[in-house]
């Protein structure tokens, strides 16, 4: 049986499904939708810093913002690094999203056909089956170095703190 925890939306209890991942532990591998056809996992990013920014849908405005704001960060944190947002929301909303809102350098990717990364990564929202709120960072081994998993899903991520851990790893 997965494991269960509960957090919050708009103060209401939800449960996530999956493990509390920690730093220092291995990442767990993933497939993830690019596009509709395309599909990638944790080792098409081997040998790079990866920043997970995990978002519910990138239609709410906490979503949006978060998602502004990583793509920000991204020129000033080179090439080394890769910056992935996770939803569930499909392709091409994902398309559609990042051409409105001039997204070029987050590379978004969908957990739509089987919600595995949310499940592995213990941020699935069983009663949404939707991604929770969350910040990964894994270094260029794929060990997790940094953990957020929000308790409320509608605060922001500690930008900051996140952008350090990857800094830090530079």
């Amino acid at each position: 049986m997965a494991q269960e925890r509960t957090v919050a939306f708009k103060g209401n209890p939800i449960t996530l499904i999956g493990p509390e991942l920690k730093a220092g532990d291995k990442a767990p591998n993933f497939t993830l939708n690019k596009n509709l056809l395309e599909e990638v996992t944790l080792q098409d990013y081997a040998g790079k810093i990866k920043l997970i920014s995990v978002v519910p849908s990138l239609d709410t405005g906490v979503c949006d913002a978060q998602t502004r704001r990583f793509n920000e960060a991204a020129s000033k944190l080179g090439d080394n690094v890769v910056i992935l947002t996770v939803s569930a929301d499909l392709p091409f909303a994902q398309a559609r999203w990042c051409g409105a809102a001039g997204i070029d350098k987050v590379i978004t990717l969908s957990d739509y056909k089987s919600n595995s990364f949310a499940e592995n990564y213990g941020v699935l929202i069983k009663e949404f089956r939707l991604d929770m709120r969350a910040v990964f960072v894994v270094d260029a081994n794929d060990t997790i170095t940094y953990v957020e998993v929000l308790s409320e899903m509608t605060e922001h991520p500690n930008y900051e703190n996140a952008i350090a851990a990857v800094q830090a790893l530079l």
